[in-house]
């Protein structure tokens, strides 16, 4: 039936044109064309068609990435206190602690005097516990003569000793305002039994109307033995120490954490530190006048088995120089109350980031790897994502930390964690999806293209051409002879049928063959073999898939239309080999994958010779000597409508044993050759071929053109 051949057909299933308004699902290369990607959601370029794609999510895979994203904002938000992320944060911060007091190293504190008992106090007294309070006694008579701005005694006296009444007649006779050390059983447990409060309360019952006040000394150190924050002081306690010595009794305990500092000389710590000892003789306490006047004097134990905390940058640099300083590995109690003493002087107190800010940050880091994971770009353009987000990550609460923001609730590892609990879970929800895609984009390209071909072209979609390369191919054409006239007498509904199970079992046939659909034209199939993907046997392929073919169609005429219906006419293939353009051609709008040259137009060709040279296939001595099949008989050599040179044809004769194949090709060989003999023997043999018009034709084809001779065909 008269038609255009290179006509382009709606149906091709990989034209990566732009997307129609209304796509169908014969368009399966679609996921694969955008952008080359393979991920469902390359195709998304704005907001709504990335809510689109994820509307296609099943609810189980959404639901479960809901909760996993939301338990990513639980850990972004409180990671600080989850055991499986609490030690990781400690370490951050104390290595954000750590960098900040590097940074902003101090000279040696001449506000604050530390006045500890030492081991050498400890030998000296022949007391290690209770501390010996004669020599506290001695000390504070000193010190009041001294002018201290005040005095704060970081020890408890909750025990009855022998020296308490000369300790209770030194209390009473200062006139420097101090701030004796004071606990309760209800807030500090095991570690004070009722009788000792009791103790407590009535030392200061006496002390009524003195120079002595009490102060809570309660701190909270970290599940690690780590000082990292104030303490929070509960309102029935009295004023918290350091801000009782900083004079604001009333003021209420900052909330943040403890900031710690490192001296600007290495010799010289950040508290001047003389033991108690000198201050117990009056003709040494006199010669410490200076360091004493007009400081605040904290008194309490400096022993290495008592009262001794880790610091951030204790912990994280035992024994460790940097510039010069030494870390020490942890610190007494009475240094920890005088660096809060010192921080809270300076105004050091910057408000904590706040829960709103918090929230607000957790769900920024979770929307960023969900984000992430959902890109399609260029691998640079997606390194530079990773790096930004990388650089926010550990840039950002170091340099928070520097300029004075308290970072001690800032949940640096959590928002690490929560980003790749975000990533991980939309990842697999993408994958889940692209999974979903790739199964139906799979089983629509194995419509038109072989299983493994989709599954390559799947995985790398750069092996589809985008644009157009010349590769050698073989291109097959067919067409159902006498189908329109047929279309015109049958019934509409049984046409479509009827035509859809030929197409079915032909398309089926070229599919198993490794070959690729290029279109329908009506009822006339296009196929390739080499393109888009090559193979090394696609020449045998090629061949095995005409022979199927020319038998499935003579079957098929057979069993498809009933005894009073009009029979199918005979389907006729032309297969060629030769080089073509191939790759994507079209429109602006509208593009086909498919394959332009002089091959495809002598396939063609070759299909339409059938008619005239009365065969049912014809292939060319190009395609069929690449076949490595002998299940051809000669044709003769033909020159095809519109072309100068002839081609040597061969026809499918599977159902001709093999050694009389060999025999009909020996016999024209000899004959085109020259030996006329073979002529002769071969007009013979149409007799033991009566219904044979294609091999009776034949014959008569090699009488008129004798040896080396060729027929002329003059109609397409």
């Amino acid at each position: 039936m008269p038609r255009n051949r290179f006509a382009r057909s709606s149906r091709s299933p990989i034209s990566p044109g732009r997307k129609p308004a209304r796509r169908g699902s014969d368009q399966p290369m679609d996921a694969v064309r955008q952008g080359g990607s393979s991920d469902p959601l390359a195709a998304a370029s704005t907001l709504a068609d990335v809510g689109r794609v994820l509307k296609r999510v099943p609810f189980a895979r959404a639901a479960l990435t809901g909760i996993l994203l939301g338990l990513a904002i639980l850990v972004a938000r409180f990671s600080w206190t989850l055991p499986m992320t609490s030690f990781g944060e400690r370490v951050a911060f104390d290595v954000r602690s750590l960098q900040a007091a590097l940074y902003h190293p101090v000279a040696q504190d001449s506000r604050i005097l530390l006045v500890p008992y030492t081991q050498g106090t400890q030998e000296a007294t022949g007391k290690r516990s209770p501390l010996d309070r004669a020599i506290l006694a001695k000390a504070l008579v000193n010190l009041d003569k001294l002018d201290a701005r005040a005095i704060g005694i970081d020890i408890l006296i909750d025990q009855p000793q022998p020296e308490d009444p000369q300790l209770l007649a030194a209390f009473r006779a200062l006139h420097t305002p101090t701030w004796l050390a004071y606990a309760s059983a209800v807030h500090n447990g095991e570690d004070m039994q009722p009788w000792q409060q009791a103790r407590l309360d009535a030392l200061f019952g006496s002390l009524r109307g003195t120079a002595v006040h009490p102060a809570s000394i309660h701190i909270d150190a970290d599940g690690d033995n780590a000082m990292r924050s104030w303490p929070d002081v509960a309102p029935d306690l009295p004023p918290f120490l350091p801000l009782a010595l900083a004079g604001t009794p009333e003021a209420r305990p900052y909330q943040g954490s403890i900031r710690y500092r490192m001296p600007s000389d290495p010799e010289r710590q950040v508290f001047l530190s003389l033991p108690i000892d000198l201050f117990a003789d009056p003709a040494t306490a006199a010669a410490m006048a200076d360091q004493v006047r007009g400081r605040i004097v904290l008194i309490g134990g400096d022993l290495p088995d008592t009262d001794r905390f880790v610091t951030p940058e204790g912990r994280l640099a035992q024994s460790t120089s940097d510039f010069g300083r030494q870390f020490r590995e942890n610190i007494s109690g009475l240094e920890v109350h005088a660096t809060m003493l010192a921080q809270w002087l300076d105004g050091r107190t910057p408000a904590p980031t706040g829960a709103l800010g918090l929230w607000a940050l957790a769900l920024l880091v979770v929307l960023a790897g969900a984000f992430t994971a959902m890109l399609d770009v260029r691998g640079w353009i997606l390194g530079l994502v990773l790096v930004g987000q990388l650089v926010f990550f550990v840039v950002t609460p170091f340099w928070l930390q520097s300029i004075g923001v308290d970072t001690r609730d800032l949940p640096a590892v959590g928002w690490v964690v929560a980003w790749f609990i975000a990533f991980l879970s939309t990842e697999a929800a993408v994958r889940a999806l692209g999974s979903e895609q790739r199964k139906f984009a799979s089983a629509a390209l194995g419509k038109y293209l072989p299983r493994d071909i989709a599954a390559q072209i799947l995985r790398d979609p750069e092996k589809l051409t985008l644009t157009g390369e010349k590769r050698p191919i073989f291109a097959l054409f067919t067409d159902l002879e006498g189908f329109t006239r047929l279309s015109h007498r049958l019934p509409a509904e049984q046409v479509a049928p009827l035509l859809n199970d030929y197409l079915d079992g032909m398309c089926e046939i070229v599919l198993r063959h490794g070959g690729t659909i290029d279109k329908f034209v009506g009822d006339a199939i296009v196929a390739l073999w080499g393109a888009p993907i090559a193979r090394e046997d696609d020449g045998a392929r090629t061949a095995a898939a005409m022979l199927d073919m020319v038998a499935f169609a003579r079957e098929f005429s057979k069993e498809a239309t009933d005894e009073d219906q009009p029979q199918l006419g005979r389907t006729r293939v032309g297969v060629h080999y030769g080089e073509a353009i191939v790759g994507n051609f079209g429109g602006r709008d509208r593009f086909q994958y498919t394959a332009l040259g002089d091959v495809m137009n002598a396939a063609a060709r070759l299909e339409s010779a059938n008619k005239a040279l009365k065969t049912s296939g014809l292939i060319s001595e190009q395609a069929r000597a690449l076949s490595a099949n002998d299940r051809f008989r000669p044709m003769g050599r033909i020159i095809l409508s519109g072309r100068k040179t002839p081609i040597e044809v061969w026809e499918p004769a599977a159902n001709l044993p093999e050694d009389q194949r060999a025999h009909l090709a020996a016999l024209w060989h000899r004959f085109d050759n020259g030996d006329l003999a073979a002529l002769a023997e071969l007009q013979a043999l149409t007799v033991h071929y009566p219904d044979d018009a294609a091999f009776e034709f034949f014959v008569y084809r090699l009488a008129q053109s004798g040896p080396g001779g060729h027929f002329e065909l003059r109609e397409k």
